[in-house]
């Protein structure tokens, strides 16, 4: 793996810096507080090309490799893992699965439209009774006549209540994966409603909704994949949104260290900075040493994707240590700042809260360790 970033990788990192400088960190606190980003931002992210990373230009995309994707959200998450957050599912899960999965038609369809920000997507697995266990949601789908008619319930859906298209998971057959099938699913269809997730420890500010589908009507030229595939294109998604994650977890880590170094060369204590104490050097060290060992990880997931070869076990891999490394910085940060990292006018609490959540959503640091524990064994402890 070539540790070395070529030009244009470099600029494209760049260029992520100062939009998050100047555009996301000096509204992150008030969003926090209101629940929301500006969705102005939408606009803002696309013009940049971020929505398009990795999509080729021909289907409105704005190109570019793995690696370039993972270094602007890993600036992203240094600012706000919200906004890190609409990129992730809207790009990541969702137009991604359409450029892998979907058919000519399809691809035309929506690609130009989430890539340029016209349109947002987001991904709908998760169920009230079913996270982790993915392979037995209850959502159905039954077929009536050239259509299918979608019933069930959707939860903690990133983007959910801003989307414009669903790529919901819904059960066609049997029972486990075999049963699942996709599908894209327009949010203004009639029987398609939606509520927000408010009060949220972290992500405050992005739109987290719950999904109401009552005989949603879609065409089947509407499902992305062969009937059945659904499970196949579910866990193709986040097997690269794992990746996305921690390189937003990266972003958070690298954001506690820049405030966490600032703050001990500025408070004074016992007549000297908090700096030239050992044991707040001992909690710099460690939060530096974490964000370099999760950013290669991610790094090495990346130069796997781009050069073509298996990276399933090293995404796992990656996504376990950047988010318990994530946790692990932020609570050193807030440490290094006694009783100021506990109020919001500083950043370590928002980064603390933001990190905990990323050691649960797509997939848990349990489900990943089993996940590992398969590749190193062969044995699945799942069943």
């Amino acid at each position: 793996m070539n540790l070395e970033l070529s030009d244009e990788q470099a600029a494209v990192r760049m260029l992520a810096a100062r939009f998050t400088d100047r555009e996301i960190i000096p509204h992150a606190a008030s969003w926090d507080r209101a629940e929301s980003v500006d969705r102005a931002v939408i606009g803002h992210l696309a013009a940049l090309g971020f929505l398009g990373l990795t999509v080729p230009v021909e289907h409105g995309g704005s190109g570019g490799d793995h690696l370039s994707y993972c270094l602007v959200l890993e600036e992203l998450g240094r600012g706000d893992s919200s906004v890190r957050g609409i990129v992730s599912v809207s790009l990541g899960l969702v137009a991604k699965s359409i450029h892998t999965y979907g058919t000519p038609d399809q691809q035309q369809r929506w690609l130009p439209a989430l890539c340029a920000g016209e349109a947002l997507g987001c991904f709908a697995l998760t169920e009230p009774d079913t996270g982790s266990d993915a392979a037995n949601l209850s959502t159905r789908a039954v077929r009536d006549g050239g259509d299918w008619l979608l019933h069930g319930t959707k939860t903690f859906i990133s983007n959910g209540t801003w989307a414009d298209v669903a790529l919901v998971f819904a059960r066609t057959g049997g029972a486990g994966h075999r049963g699942i099938t996709a599908f894209l699913v327009q949010t203004d269809a009639p029987g398609f409603t939606r509520a927000d997730l408010r009060g949220k420890l972290g992500l405050r500010g992005q739109a987290t909704s719950s999904l109401f589908l009552d005989g949603v009507r879609v065409p089947d030229s509407a499902r992305l994949g062969a009937v059945g595939q659904g499970f196949t294109v579910a866990m193709s998604a986040l097997a690269k949104g794992r990746m996305s994650v921690a390189a937003g977890c990266v972003g958070i880590a690298q954001g506690c260290l820049d405030a966490a170094v600032r703050y001990a060369n500025e408070r004074t204590q016992f007549g000297r900075p908090i700096a030239g104490h050992q044991l707040v050097q001992e909690l710099l060290a460690d939060i530096a040493v974490d964000t370099d060992a999760a950013r290669l990880l991610v790094w090495r997931v990346a130069d796997l994707i781009d050069r073509g070869q298996p990276f399933a076990t090293e995404s796992s891999t990656a996504k376990l240590f950047a988010s318990e490394a994530a946790v692990r910085a932020a609570n050193n940060a807030l440490q290094v700042f006694g009783g100021y990292g506990y109020i919001d006018e500083y950043p370590v609490g928002k980064f603390l809260r933001d990190a905990r959540v990323t050691t649960l959503y797509e997939g848990t640091s349990q489900i990943h360790k089993l996940l590992i524990g398969r590749s190193l064994t062969g044995v699945n402890a799942f069943t």
